[in-house]
């Protein structure tokens, strides 16, 4: 499928709710499981996804669409969630992821983007050039795939407790 700005947008204003849905009524045991050590929990996940919304999607896209020449985007810090996160309840971020991505979308909105925009070009301290509908691609795979993770992650913590079933459930292989 090739990237719209509208089928983007479809996905990423449903990701809070569907965080809020999956993991809002949960346990402990469910939020803060992880695949071991330096893996993430479902609560590290939504620390770093509203880190990005904070300091990456948006960010990058003025930086692409500055008339400065200016182009080169900071690096984003992609652990910056376990001291941003302390103290902070899943509920709290939830709520704030929410509300930051409600502000992004609309900001995003605002820009009225032209096809001709999306193929403006910013430079990834690692990858190099990149076009803003890339960065706007990634944004929305992105989602899916710390959607996908926390699924991966909380599937694997009944990984021997489902017995000989283990090898028609292909989450847990």
């Amino acid at each position: 499928m090739e990237y719209s700005i509208g089928k983007g947008i479809e996905i990423l204003e449903q990701t809070p709710k569907t965080l809020k849905s999956y993991l809002g009524n949960l346990s402990d045991d469910w939020i803060f499981c992880n695949e071991g050590t330096g893996t993430w929990s479902a609560y590290d996940i939504v620390g770093h996804l509203i880190h990005g919304e904070k300091t990456d999607w948006i960010p990058r896209v003025h930086i692409i669409l500055n008339n400065s020449g200016q182009k080169v985007f900071q690096p984003f810090d992609r652990f910056a969630q376990f001291e941003a996160s302390k103290g902070k309840s899943l509920s709290n971020l939830l709520d704030e992821f929410d509300t930051l991505r409600q502000n992004n979308l609309n900001t995003l909105k605002d820009l009225n983007l032209s096809n001709d925009q999306l193929q403006f070009k910013g430079i990834h301290p690692e990858l190099g050039e990149v076009t803003l509908s890339q960065l706007l691609a990634t944004w929305v795979t992105h989602d899916l795939g710390h959607i996908a993770q926390i699924s991966r992650v909380m599937a694997k913590q009944y990984k021997t407790e489902v017995g000989s079933w283990i090898d028609y459930i292909s989450i847990l292989n």
